[in-house]
Protein backbone atom coordinates (compact mmCIF):
# COMPACT_ATOMS: atom_id res chain seq x y z
CA UNK A 1 0.00 0.00 0.00
CA UNK A 2 2.81 2.40 0.90
CA UNK A 3 4.46 1.87 -2.48
CA UNK A 4 1.15 2.61 -4.21
CA UNK A 5 0.70 5.82 -2.22
CA UNK A 6 4.26 6.86 -3.03
CA UNK A 7 3.70 6.34 -6.73
CA UNK A 8 0.41 8.23 -6.56
CA UNK A 9 2.07 11.21 -4.83
CA UNK A 10 4.87 11.27 -7.39
CA UNK A 11 2.34 11.24 -10.22
CA UNK A 12 0.40 14.11 -8.66
CA UNK A 13 3.56 16.14 -8.13
CA UNK A 14 4.63 15.54 -11.72
CA UNK A 15 1.21 16.59 -12.99
CA UNK A 16 1.28 19.72 -10.82
CA UNK A 17 4.73 20.60 -12.14
CA UNK A 18 3.53 20.30 -15.72
CA UNK A 19 0.51 22.49 -14.92
CA UNK A 20 2.73 25.15 -13.38
CA UNK A 21 5.00 25.22 -16.42
CA UNK A 22 2.16 25.53 -18.93
CA UNK A 23 2.45 28.83 -20.86
CA UNK A 24 -0.19 31.51 -20.21
CA UNK A 25 -3.22 31.65 -22.47
CA UNK A 26 -5.42 34.51 -23.63
CA UNK A 27 -7.43 34.42 -20.39
CA UNK A 28 -4.32 34.80 -18.26
CA UNK A 29 -4.45 38.04 -16.22
CA UNK A 30 -0.70 38.43 -16.73
CA UNK A 31 -0.96 38.09 -20.52
CA UNK A 32 -3.87 40.55 -20.65
CA UNK A 33 -1.87 43.02 -18.53
CA UNK A 34 1.10 42.77 -20.90
CA UNK A 35 -1.21 43.31 -23.91
CA UNK A 36 -2.88 46.35 -22.33
CA UNK A 37 0.37 48.01 -21.32
CA UNK A 38 2.02 47.23 -24.66
CA UNK A 39 -0.90 48.89 -26.47
CA UNK A 40 -0.55 51.95 -24.25
CA UNK A 41 3.08 52.22 -25.34
CA UNK A 42 2.12 51.70 -29.00
CA UNK A 43 -0.26 54.65 -28.76
CA UNK A 44 2.49 56.75 -27.20
CA UNK A 45 4.84 55.79 -30.05
CA UNK A 46 2.40 56.70 -32.83
CA UNK A 47 2.89 60.07 -34.52
CA UNK A 48 -0.44 60.42 -36.36
CA UNK A 49 -3.87 58.84 -36.66
CA UNK A 50 -6.16 57.88 -33.81
CA UNK A 51 -5.61 56.15 -30.50
CA UNK A 52 -6.22 52.39 -30.65
CA UNK A 53 -8.26 50.42 -28.15
CA UNK A 54 -7.80 46.75 -27.25
CA UNK A 55 -10.63 44.54 -28.46
CA UNK A 56 -9.15 41.14 -27.57
CA UNK A 57 -5.97 39.14 -27.25
CA UNK A 58 -6.03 36.83 -30.26
CA UNK A 59 -2.89 34.73 -29.74
CA UNK A 60 0.44 34.74 -27.92
CA UNK A 61 3.67 32.94 -27.23
CA UNK A 62 5.66 33.19 -24.01
CA UNK A 63 9.39 32.63 -23.58
CA UNK A 64 10.91 32.89 -20.07
CA UNK A 65 14.35 34.51 -20.05
CA UNK A 66 15.80 33.69 -16.64
CA UNK A 67 19.09 35.52 -17.23
CA UNK A 68 17.12 38.76 -17.76
CA UNK A 69 14.68 38.05 -14.97
CA UNK A 70 11.59 38.26 -17.15
CA UNK A 71 9.68 36.88 -20.14
CA UNK A 72 9.42 37.75 -23.81
CA UNK A 73 5.86 37.89 -25.13
CA UNK A 74 4.86 37.68 -28.79
CA UNK A 75 1.28 38.91 -28.99
CA UNK A 76 -1.39 39.18 -31.64
CA UNK A 77 -3.97 41.70 -30.46
CA UNK A 78 -7.16 42.85 -32.16
CA UNK A 79 -7.63 46.61 -31.96
CA UNK A 80 -10.28 49.20 -32.80
CA UNK A 81 -9.90 52.86 -33.60
CA UNK A 82 -11.22 55.39 -31.08
CA UNK A 83 -12.42 58.95 -31.59
CA UNK A 84 -9.37 60.33 -29.73
CA UNK A 85 -6.64 61.68 -31.98
CA UNK A 86 -3.03 60.81 -31.18
CA UNK A 87 -2.38 64.50 -30.48
CA UNK A 88 -4.47 64.23 -27.30
CA UNK A 89 -2.14 61.56 -25.78
CA UNK A 90 -5.04 60.24 -23.71
CA UNK A 91 -4.85 56.73 -22.22
CA UNK A 92 -6.73 54.38 -24.55
CA UNK A 93 -9.09 53.28 -21.78
CA UNK A 94 -10.41 56.86 -21.63
CA UNK A 95 -11.29 56.94 -25.33
CA UNK A 96 -14.54 55.87 -26.94
CA UNK A 97 -14.49 53.35 -29.78
CA UNK A 98 -16.24 54.57 -32.91
CA UNK A 99 -19.60 53.00 -33.63
CA UNK A 100 -21.11 52.14 -36.98
CA UNK A 101 -22.57 55.65 -37.42
CA UNK A 102 -19.08 57.15 -37.76
CA UNK A 103 -17.47 54.40 -39.85
CA UNK A 104 -15.29 52.45 -37.42
CA UNK A 105 -11.81 51.15 -38.24
CA UNK A 106 -10.35 47.93 -36.90
CA UNK A 107 -7.32 45.71 -37.30
CA UNK A 108 -4.63 43.68 -35.60
CA UNK A 109 -1.16 44.30 -34.18
CA UNK A 110 1.75 41.89 -33.97
CA UNK A 111 3.59 42.90 -30.81
CA UNK A 112 6.83 41.96 -29.10
CA UNK A 113 7.13 43.00 -25.44
CA UNK A 114 9.39 42.10 -22.54
CA UNK A 115 7.79 41.76 -19.10
CA UNK A 116 9.78 41.74 -15.88
CA UNK A 117 8.34 42.15 -12.39
CA UNK A 118 5.50 44.65 -12.80
CA UNK A 119 6.99 46.44 -15.82
CA UNK A 120 6.34 45.95 -19.52
CA UNK A 121 8.72 47.26 -22.18
CA UNK A 122 7.51 47.38 -25.77
CA UNK A 123 10.12 45.98 -28.18
CA UNK A 124 8.38 46.33 -31.56
CA UNK A 125 4.97 46.31 -33.24
CA UNK A 126 3.37 46.04 -36.66
CA UNK A 127 -0.29 47.02 -37.02
CA UNK A 128 -2.65 46.70 -39.98
CA UNK A 129 -5.88 48.71 -39.93
CA UNK A 130 -8.84 49.10 -42.24
CA UNK A 131 -12.21 50.85 -42.23
CA UNK A 132 -15.41 48.85 -42.12
CA UNK A 133 -16.61 48.65 -45.76
CA UNK A 134 -19.13 51.29 -46.82
CA UNK A 135 -21.57 48.58 -47.95
CA UNK A 136 -21.59 47.10 -44.45
CA UNK A 137 -22.20 50.52 -42.88
CA UNK A 138 -25.02 51.15 -45.36
CA UNK A 139 -26.67 47.81 -44.52
CA UNK A 140 -26.42 48.49 -40.78
CA UNK A 141 -27.31 52.17 -40.90
CA UNK A 142 -28.79 53.44 -44.19
CA UNK A 143 -29.08 57.03 -42.89
CA UNK A 144 -25.55 57.30 -41.47
CA UNK A 145 -22.91 59.59 -43.06
CA UNK A 146 -20.75 58.13 -45.81
CA UNK A 147 -16.97 58.48 -45.98
CA UNK A 148 -15.60 61.15 -48.32
CA UNK A 149 -12.23 61.49 -50.01
CA UNK A 150 -10.00 63.81 -47.98
CA UNK A 151 -8.84 65.54 -51.16
CA UNK A 152 -12.31 66.59 -52.29
CA UNK A 153 -12.58 70.40 -52.64
CA UNK A 154 -15.73 70.51 -50.49
CA UNK A 155 -13.88 68.67 -47.70
CA UNK A 156 -11.01 71.17 -47.77
CA UNK A 157 -13.49 74.05 -47.84
CA UNK A 158 -15.34 72.67 -44.82
CA UNK A 159 -12.09 72.41 -42.86
CA UNK A 160 -11.13 75.95 -43.92
CA UNK A 161 -14.49 77.42 -42.86
CA UNK A 162 -14.41 75.51 -39.57
CA UNK A 163 -10.92 76.75 -38.74
CA UNK A 164 -11.88 80.33 -39.64
CA UNK A 165 -14.77 80.20 -37.21
CA UNK A 166 -12.53 78.78 -34.48
CA UNK A 167 -9.97 81.56 -34.96
CA UNK A 168 -12.72 84.20 -34.96
CA UNK A 169 -14.19 83.03 -31.67
CA UNK A 170 -11.09 81.72 -29.89
CA UNK A 171 -9.79 83.57 -26.84
CA UNK A 172 -6.31 82.16 -27.31
CA UNK A 173 -3.39 84.52 -27.88
CA UNK A 174 -2.40 83.34 -31.35
CA UNK A 175 -3.99 82.25 -34.58
CA UNK A 176 -3.94 78.57 -35.55
CA UNK A 177 -3.35 77.09 -38.98
CA UNK A 178 -4.55 73.84 -40.53
CA UNK A 179 -2.44 70.74 -39.93
CA UNK A 180 -3.96 67.61 -41.51
CA UNK A 181 -7.52 66.64 -42.40
CA UNK A 182 -7.89 63.20 -40.83
CA UNK A 183 -11.48 62.12 -41.58
CA UNK A 184 -14.35 63.36 -43.71
CA UNK A 185 -17.94 62.30 -44.32
CA UNK A 186 -21.18 63.67 -45.71
CA UNK A 187 -24.89 63.27 -45.17
CA UNK A 188 -28.14 64.82 -46.32
CA UNK A 189 -29.61 66.91 -43.47
CA UNK A 190 -31.92 69.63 -44.81
CA UNK A 191 -29.36 69.85 -47.58
CA UNK A 192 -25.90 68.40 -48.12
CA UNK A 193 -23.94 68.36 -44.85
CA UNK A 194 -20.20 67.81 -44.60
CA UNK A 195 -18.23 66.71 -41.54
CA UNK A 196 -14.47 66.91 -41.07
CA UNK A 197 -11.91 66.11 -38.41
CA UNK A 198 -8.56 67.88 -38.58
CA UNK A 199 -5.50 68.92 -36.60
CA UNK A 200 -4.41 72.52 -36.08
CA UNK A 201 -1.06 74.15 -35.22
CA UNK A 202 -0.31 77.36 -33.35
CA UNK A 203 1.24 80.07 -35.54
CA UNK A 204 3.61 82.94 -34.76
CA UNK A 205 0.84 85.49 -35.45
CA UNK A 206 -1.02 87.02 -32.54
CA UNK A 207 -4.74 87.73 -32.65
CA UNK A 208 -3.93 91.41 -33.30
CA UNK A 209 -2.46 90.49 -36.71
CA UNK A 210 -4.25 92.12 -39.63
CA UNK A 211 -6.45 89.75 -41.60
CA UNK A 212 -4.53 90.48 -44.80
CA UNK A 213 -1.37 89.06 -43.22
CA UNK A 214 -2.82 85.77 -41.96
CA UNK A 215 -1.86 83.85 -45.09
CA UNK A 216 1.78 84.53 -44.20
CA UNK A 217 1.63 83.10 -40.67
CA UNK A 218 3.88 80.03 -40.43
CA UNK A 219 3.40 77.39 -37.71
CA UNK A 220 5.41 78.06 -34.59
CA UNK A 221 8.65 76.06 -34.73
CA UNK A 222 9.00 75.65 -31.00
CA UNK A 223 8.65 72.83 -28.50
CA UNK A 224 6.19 75.00 -26.57
CA UNK A 225 3.82 75.42 -29.53
CA UNK A 226 0.27 74.29 -28.92
CA UNK A 227 -1.54 71.79 -31.10
CA UNK A 228 -5.20 70.97 -31.37
CA UNK A 229 -7.81 68.65 -32.82
CA UNK A 230 -11.09 69.86 -34.29
CA UNK A 231 -14.41 68.47 -35.45
CA UNK A 232 -16.21 70.75 -37.88
CA UNK A 233 -19.30 70.70 -40.07
CA UNK A 234 -20.81 72.73 -42.87
CA UNK A 235 -24.48 72.56 -43.87
CA UNK A 236 -24.94 73.89 -47.38
CA UNK A 237 -28.55 75.05 -47.28
CA UNK A 238 -29.97 78.28 -48.68
CA UNK A 239 -30.53 80.00 -45.34
CA UNK A 240 -27.62 82.22 -44.34
CA UNK A 241 -26.85 83.90 -41.05
CA UNK A 242 -24.45 86.31 -39.47
CA UNK A 243 -22.36 85.18 -36.50
CA UNK A 244 -22.54 87.71 -33.68
CA UNK A 245 -19.02 88.49 -32.55
CA UNK A 246 -17.49 91.06 -30.21
CA UNK A 247 -17.36 94.64 -31.45
CA UNK A 248 -13.72 94.36 -32.45
CA UNK A 249 -14.72 91.58 -34.82
CA UNK A 250 -17.70 93.32 -36.37
CA UNK A 251 -16.14 93.06 -39.83
CA UNK A 252 -15.78 89.32 -39.49
CA UNK A 253 -15.28 87.35 -42.68
CA UNK A 254 -18.10 85.12 -41.45
CA UNK A 255 -20.78 87.59 -42.36
CA UNK A 256 -23.29 85.90 -44.65
CA UNK A 257 -21.34 82.63 -44.41
CA UNK A 258 -23.40 79.44 -44.59
CA UNK A 259 -23.94 77.36 -41.46
CA UNK A 260 -20.63 76.25 -39.94
CA UNK A 261 -20.00 74.57 -36.58
CA UNK A 262 -16.68 73.67 -34.98
CA UNK A 263 -15.41 72.22 -31.72
CA UNK A 264 -11.66 72.17 -31.00
CA UNK A 265 -9.53 70.80 -28.20
CA UNK A 266 -6.18 72.51 -27.61
CA UNK A 267 -3.46 70.43 -25.96
CA UNK A 268 -0.72 71.75 -23.72
CA UNK A 269 2.68 70.77 -25.15
CA UNK A 270 4.62 68.17 -23.19
CA UNK A 271 7.61 70.50 -22.97
CA UNK A 272 5.51 73.10 -21.16
CA UNK A 273 4.58 70.60 -18.45
CA UNK A 274 8.24 69.63 -17.99
CA UNK A 275 9.23 73.31 -17.91
CA UNK A 276 6.54 74.10 -15.35
CA UNK A 277 7.77 71.31 -13.09
CA UNK A 278 11.33 72.65 -13.38
CA UNK A 279 10.20 76.15 -12.48
CA UNK A 280 8.16 74.87 -9.55
CA UNK A 281 11.24 73.05 -8.27
CA UNK A 282 13.34 76.19 -8.66
CA UNK A 283 10.68 78.36 -7.04
CA UNK A 284 10.82 76.28 -3.88
CA UNK A 285 14.29 77.71 -3.21
CA UNK A 286 13.78 81.24 -4.55
CA UNK A 287 11.32 83.52 -2.80
CA UNK A 288 9.52 86.08 -4.91
CA UNK A 289 10.03 84.23 -8.21
CA UNK A 290 7.21 85.00 -10.64
CA UNK A 291 5.44 82.16 -12.47
CA UNK A 292 6.65 81.73 -16.06
CA UNK A 293 4.00 82.16 -18.72
CA UNK A 294 4.44 80.17 -21.94
CA UNK A 295 1.63 81.88 -23.81
CA UNK A 296 3.13 82.89 -27.17
CA UNK A 297 2.57 86.30 -28.70
CA UNK A 298 5.52 86.20 -31.11
CA UNK A 299 8.43 83.92 -32.05
CA UNK A 300 11.15 83.90 -29.43
CA UNK A 301 13.77 81.79 -27.71
CA UNK A 302 13.27 80.40 -24.23
CA UNK A 303 16.17 81.32 -21.98
CA UNK A 304 16.10 80.56 -18.25
CA UNK A 305 18.55 80.65 -15.40
CA UNK A 306 17.37 77.22 -14.28
CA UNK A 307 19.42 74.27 -15.52
CA UNK A 308 17.18 71.56 -16.95
CA UNK A 309 17.83 67.86 -17.12
CA UNK A 310 18.04 65.92 -20.38
CA UNK A 311 14.44 64.68 -20.05
CA UNK A 312 13.22 68.12 -21.09
CA UNK A 313 13.19 66.99 -24.70
CA UNK A 314 10.47 64.48 -25.51
CA UNK A 315 11.54 61.04 -26.71
CA UNK A 316 11.18 60.71 -30.52
CA UNK A 317 8.00 58.89 -31.44
CA UNK A 318 7.25 56.41 -34.19
CA UNK A 319 10.52 54.55 -33.83
CA UNK A 320 9.31 51.14 -32.63
CA UNK A 321 6.88 50.01 -35.31
CA UNK A 322 4.53 50.72 -38.19
CA UNK A 323 0.83 51.06 -38.91
CA UNK A 324 -0.40 50.32 -42.43
CA UNK A 325 -3.78 50.35 -44.15
CA UNK A 326 -4.46 46.94 -45.68
CA UNK A 327 -7.27 44.38 -46.09
CA UNK A 328 -7.96 41.78 -43.44
CA UNK A 329 -5.54 38.85 -43.69
CA UNK A 330 -6.39 35.16 -43.71
CA UNK A 331 -5.75 34.10 -40.13
CA UNK A 332 -4.76 30.73 -38.81
CA UNK A 333 -6.27 29.36 -35.62
CA UNK A 334 -4.55 30.52 -32.41
CA UNK A 335 -1.80 28.24 -31.12
CA UNK A 336 -2.02 29.18 -27.44
CA UNK A 337 -4.57 27.78 -25.04
CA UNK A 338 -7.86 29.59 -24.39
CA UNK A 339 -7.26 31.82 -27.40
CA UNK A 340 -8.63 34.04 -28.72
CA UNK A 341 -9.79 35.85 -25.61
CA UNK A 342 -13.28 37.37 -25.28
CA UNK A 343 -13.89 40.64 -27.18
CA UNK A 344 -14.12 43.82 -25.16
CA UNK A 345 -16.36 45.73 -27.56
CA UNK A 346 -19.84 44.65 -28.61
CA UNK A 347 -19.76 46.19 -32.07
CA UNK A 348 -21.13 43.39 -34.25
CA UNK A 349 -21.70 43.79 -38.00
CA UNK A 350 -22.73 41.20 -40.52
CA UNK A 351 -19.80 40.10 -42.66
CA UNK A 352 -17.09 41.80 -40.58
CA UNK A 353 -14.99 39.87 -38.10
CA UNK A 354 -13.79 42.38 -35.54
Amino acid sequence: MSVYLLLLCLALLQQEGRAMSDPPGCNSPEAVRVAEEALEQINQDLTDGYILSLNRLYDLSHTPEKEKGGSLYKLTIDVMETSCHITSRRPWKQCEVRDVAVVPAYGECEVSAFAFDSEVKLQSYSCALRKVPATVVLDECPDCPTVDNLNEPVVKETAKLSLQRFNEESRLANYFTLGNITRASSQWVNGPSYFVEFTILETVCSKSTDASELSHCPPMDCQFAHRGFCVGSHVAHDEQFEIRLPVRKKDSSFKNRKSVEVNCEIYEPQAAAVEEQAHAKADSGHAGHQPHNHTHLHPHEHMHSVTHSSNRTATPRGSLGTVVDQPAPLRSSPAASSCPGPPTHKLVMEGVKL
